[in-house]
């Protein structure tokens, strides 16, 4: 595997740094932190510019990049602010990548191009109040009822869920079988579903731009044609989706400590003590050395997680590695960075508290890392 970026990519990543410098101002990212509040219009000039859309085919009005350029993108916009950073990457969270595997022509032709101009958000709701990471089971039941299928249930942690358009929607579709999870199957909705009602999380501690919601779905009525996919195949159709958006969590974890080490580096360098600049202190130095080996580490594992997806080898071992190690550097390395900013940096306007407050989630979402060292010994068993 050769690591070396092309002229192309690396022209992706100065347009992306160039437009979230301009764009991510510093007054405005406190002001959407401290309001809890989607940048739609930041959403939108990023779609225009083609950052939300880099792994959509352009006959869908994507950019048809794979998902190391995609990565690329996140990385970038979460290093310059990891709240603006998530809530513009995840504008169209999941829903392009499960039409494009498993949807009709009429879904990706009526869903996708709308979510990759930026014309519309997209949220996928896996999780339920009750089982967390456990996908195995739902709750949220679909039953055939005529030529309709009628949904109950609610669903929790879902990004996006009070701004979203368009939903996918993993159900019990056969409650009958065993294990249970041969019997899910995936439903597409709009927010203008009847019996469909999303309510805004709110007073999370980080990535607050980026909203999450619960779902309710009382006697939902869809027709056949909003069928994802196969029927009771949506369990497998959600593992596999993960391979690819865990990688882009861990994108999410390298940015943020990227804009963590370049804030406390840059400080460490002009903030004087005793005399002369604390980045001459070891105690200092050497904190700072081992953040940027650190985030190197994550950024290798990322990337070959990234390469692997788009050279046809997904390989889950590799995914989950750089998603728990990445989210794993991602505290570390903003708390450090925290800690050389010293009191200032408990301050708001010093951003690296932020940028702490905001890391903690990709050790959470898409999957805990807990879930991934599950993920890695079952298949290291495998194989050795």
């Amino acid at each position: 595997m050769h690591f070396e970026l092309s002229e192309e990519q690396k022209e992706i990543k100065r347009a992306v740094k160039e437009f979230c410098e301009k764009e991510f101002t510093p007054e405005l990212v406190i002001d959407f932190d401290e309001k809890e509040k989607f940048p739609m219009e930041l959403y939108k000039k990023a779609a225009r510019l083609g950052f939300t859309s880099m792994r959509i085919p352009e006959e869908y009005d994507g950019q048809g990049y794979g998902l190391l350029e995609d990565s690329m993108v996140v990385e970038e916009m979460c290093r310059v602010d990891p709240g603006f950073g998530a809530a513009v990457s995840l504008g169209n969270l999941m829903v392009p990548d499960i039409l494009l595997k498993h949807g009709t022509e009429e879904q990706r032709k009526k869903y996708i191009p709308p979510l990759a101009k930026g014309d519309a958000i997209s949220a996928a709701a896996f999780s339920e109040p009750e089982h967390g990471s456990d996908i195995t089971r739902m709750d949220t039941t679909a039953v055939k009822s005529g030529d309709e299928w009628v949904i109950n249930g609610s669903k929790e942690f879902i990004t996006n869920a009070p701004v979203a358009d368009t939903f996918i929607v993993l159900c019990q579709t056969d409650p009958n079988v065993t294990p249970p999870h041969r019997g899910q199957s995936i439903f597409l909705m709009e927010k203008s579903t009847q019996g469909l009602e999303a309510t805004k999380l709110k007073r999370k501690r980080g990535i607050r731009p980026c909203i999450t919601g619960s779902l309710s779905l009382s006697d939902v009525k869809l027709p056949e044609k909003n069928v994802v996919g196969e029927l009771n195949k949506g369990f497998y159709y959600t593992l596999a989706l993960f391979d690819e958006t865990r990688i882009t969590v861990a994108a999410q974890a390298v940015g943020m400590s990227q804009g963590a080490f370049e804030r406390a580096f840059q400080y460490a360098k002009t903030r004087k003590q005793f005399g002369s600049p604390i980045i001459k202190f070891q105690g200092i130095s050497f904190k700072l050395a081992d953040m940027a080996i650190k985030i190197e580490a994550a950024r290798m594992l990322t990337y070959k997680a990234a390469w692997l997806f788009d050279q046809g080898r997904v390989d889950p071992v590799a995914t989950s590695m750089a998603k728990a190690f990445a989210g794993r550097v991602a505290m570390e390395v903003t708390d450090e960075a925290i800690q050389v900013y010293g009191g200032y940096g408990y301050l708001a306007d010093y951003h690296v508290e932020r940028f702490h407050r905001c890391a903690k989630i990709t050790e959470i979402y898409e999957g805990t890392s807990e879930m991934q060292k599950l993920t890695i010994i079952n298949r290291l068993m495998k194989r050795m």
